[in-house]
C-alpha cells in the first residue's frame, strides 16, 4: 500500500474515533469489513489465544499493586568522604565492576542501613550545595559520580533480572549544569524583599536559591537579574495566601545547540507594568535573550503555565537541533531537559532498532514528534499520535521545518488509537513507545500485542514502571533483547532505560 493510501486510511480510521463511540454492532461491523477474511481453524486458533491472552492480562493487572509495593525503592548512598569535583570513569558508559556483588553496590532491598548511612552523613558533613538539606531536589548530589552510575544500574539490574542483562551505563563526560529547562518561583520575605527559589520537595514552602549544580548557569543568572529589577520597577512577586501579587513564576528554556534563549514570565494579569522598559533593562543585562513571554496564570492552581500567552519581545519561541533535526519549543513544548543526554538517548533507540529503511514505525506517546521526526529518514513512513493538542500542532511544524514527508500526526490517546488499528486489521513493522512515569496500560499493551510488530523500542524514564509492563509485554509472545540505560538525571535518583523487544 502507498504512502497516499495509508494516510487516507489513518485519516478515515482518526475520523471514526472522533465521532465518539459507537453502537457495538456498527464497530463489530467496521471491524469485520476491514480485517482479511480467515478460514474457520485459523479464527477458532486467533480466538483461543486471545482468551489466553487476556486472562494473563487480568492476572497482571492484579498483580500489579503487589508489584509496586515489593519493587525495591530507589535510595541513594553518600560517600563519607568530601567529594574532589572529579568524574572518573565519566567519558565512556560506565562499565560494571564484575567483581563487586549485588550488595556491594549499594541496592540491596534489604540493606536499609545503606540509605540511613548517607543521611547521617549529609548531615555530619558539608554538602557541596549548600541548599542540599532544605531542597531535595539532587539527592545523591554528594555521591562521586562513578558510584551514582554503580548505584542505578544494580537498581536497574535488579528490577530487569528476569529479563535481560542490563548493558552498561551511559553516563556523561560533564554531568553538572545539564537542565536547559529551568523554573523558579517567585514569593517574597516578610519585609517585602522578591525571592526566588524551587519548591521543597512534596510541599509548596519555597527556598530560595541563587545558583544550582544542575542548572544552566545562564538561566541562573537570567532569574537573578530579573529578581534584582522588580523593586525598581515596582513589581510584587504573587503571595498564594492572599493571591495578591504580579509575578508568580520564572521559565528560562535555552537551546543547548543553537544558544537560543527563551525568557517566560508568569503573571496572574495580562498588565505588566512598564512593559516595555522591564524588556529594555532585562536586555540591557542579557543581550543574549532570543524572546520573551508574558503567560497568563490567574488561577488558584499548582500547575506553572496558564492558557493565555502574549510575546513581549522576539518570536516567542526557540529553536534547538537534536540528531541532526530542527525543533520549535514553545513555552508549553515538551523537550528533554538535558539535550546532550537527549541526543544519546534517541540514538541509541534508533541503533537499537537496527532499522533497514522499509519498516511502517508507529510512535506512540509522541509528544512533538522528536523520536518519529528523528527515525524518518531511517524508515518507509512513521505513524505518530498525542493526545496533547500543543503538541501536535508544534509537531506538525517540527516536520515542515525538517521537511520531513513520511510522517503523519494523530491527535488521539495512544491506548485508543492502537485498540482501533488492532481491530482494523492494520500492520506496522515498529512500535516506540515512551510513556509517562507511571508506565503504560495493560489495555495498550494488549492491543500492541494483537497489533504484533516484529520489533518494540520501550523508552522508559522509570524503572519501575518498565518492569512492571514487561511482565504483560514477554507473556504476549515478546522477549527482551537488549537494555540500556542513559543518565539523563545526574545527582537524582531518575533513570532512563531503553530496551528492545522482538516477537519470538
Amino acid at each position: 500500500m502507498s504512502y497516499h493510501e495509508n494516510v487516507r486510511k489513518f485519516e478515515k480510521i482518526n475520523q471514526k474515533m472522533n465521532q465518539g463511540k459507537k453502537k457495538k454492532d456498527s464497530d463489530d461491523s467496521a471491524a469485520k469489513k476491514n480485517k482479511p477474511g480467515k478460514s474457520i481453524e485459523q479464527g477458532k486458533k486467533i480466538k483461543e489465544d486471545k482468551v489466553a491472552f487476556a486472562s494473563e492480562v487480568k492476572k497482571s493487572t492484579r498483580a500489579m499493586a503487589d508489584f509496586e509495593k515489593k519493587s525495591t525503592k530507589f535510595k541513594a548512598d553518600a560517600d563519607k568522604k568530601k567529594t574532589s569535583g572529579k568524574y572518573p570513569g565519566n567519558n565512556k558508559a560506565f562499565a560494571e565492576d564484575k567483581g563487586k556483588t549485588k550488595k556491594n553496590l549499594c541496592f540491596a532491598k534489604k540493606d536499609e542501613s545503606i540509605y540511613k548511612g548517607h543521611e547521617e552523613t549529609s548531615a555530619a558533613s558539608k554538602s557541596r550545595c549548600p541548599y542540599f538539606k532544605k531542597c531535595g531536589a539532587c539527592q545523591m548530589i554528594d555521591t562521586p559520580y562513578d558510584k551514582q552510575l554503580r548505584q542505578k544500574h544494580a537498581h536497574v539490574q535488579e528490577l530487569l533480572e528476569p529479563y535481560t542483562r542490563v548493558a552498561s551505563f551511559i553516563g556523561m563526560e560533564e554531568p553538572e549544569h545539564y537542565r536547559c529547562k529551568v523554573h523558579a518561583v517567585f514569593t517574597h520575605d516578610k519585609k517585602g524583599n522578591p525571592l526566588s527559589g524551587i519548591y521543597r520537595e512534596g510541599t509548596h514552602d519555597v527556598v530560595p536559591i541563587d545558583s544550582c549544580l544542575l542548572e544552566d548557569e545562564k538561566a541562573d543568572a537570567i532569574i537573578a537579574s530579573i529578581r534584582g529589577m522588580l523593586k525598581s520597577f515596582k513589581i510584587k512577586t504573587y503571595d498564594e495566601d492572599n493571591g495578591f501579587g504580579l509575578l508568580r513564576h520564572v521559565l528560562i528554556r535555552i537551546g543547548k545547540n543553537t544558544g537560543e534563549i527563551m525568557v517566560v514570565l508568569v503573571t496572574v494579569s495580562p498588565i505588566f507594568p512598564s512593559k516595555n522598559n522591564f524588556v529594555k533593562a532585562l536586555l540591557k543585562e542579557h543581550p543574549e535573550i532570543t524572546t520573551i513571554v508574558m503567560n497568563i496564570n490567574d488561577k488558584q492552581t499548582s500547575m506553572i503555565l496558564g492558557d493565555k500567552e502574549k510575546t513581549m519581545y522576539g518570536p516567542g519561541f526557540i529553536y534547538d537541533t537534536c540528531c541532526g533535526m530542527k525543533f520549535k519549543i514553545s513555552p508549553k513544548s515538551f523537550y528533554q531537559v538535558n539535550p546532550i543526554q537527549q541526543e544519546v538517548l534517541y540514538n541509541t533507540a534508533i541503533d537499537m532498532a537496527q532499522l533497514s529503511g522499509n519498516e511502517i514505525a508507529l510512535d506512540c506517546y509522541s509528544g512533538v514528534g522528536t523520536i518519529g521526526i528523528i527515525a524518518s529518514p531511517h524508515v518507509k513512513e512513521v505513524i505518530s499520535v498525542e493526545l496533547n493538542k500543543d503538541a501536535v500542532k508544534d509537531a506538525k511544524i517540527n516536520a515542515k521545518i525538517n521537511d520531513v514527508n513520511n510522517i503523519t500526526f494523530y491527535e488521539n490517546d495512544a491506548t485508543r488509537f492502537m485498540q482501533q488499528m488492532a481491530d482494523s486489521g492494520d500492520h506496522v513493522d515498529l512500535v516506540f513507545m515512551d510513556p509517562p512515569r507511571a508506565g503504560s496500560t495493560p489495555e495498550f499493551i494488549t492491543s500492541m500485542i494483537n497489533l504484533a510488530p516484529a520489533k518494540v523500542v520501550y523508552i522508559s524514564c522509570s524503572p519501575d514502571s518498565l518492569a512492571r509492563d514487561l511482565e504483560l509485554i514477554t507473556k504476549g509472545g515478546y522477549e527482551v533483547k537488549k537494555a540500556i540505560p542513559v543518565d539523563m538525571f545526574p545527582f537524582t535518583r531518575s533513570i532512563e532505560t531503553v530496551v528492545l523487544l522482538s516477537k519470538r
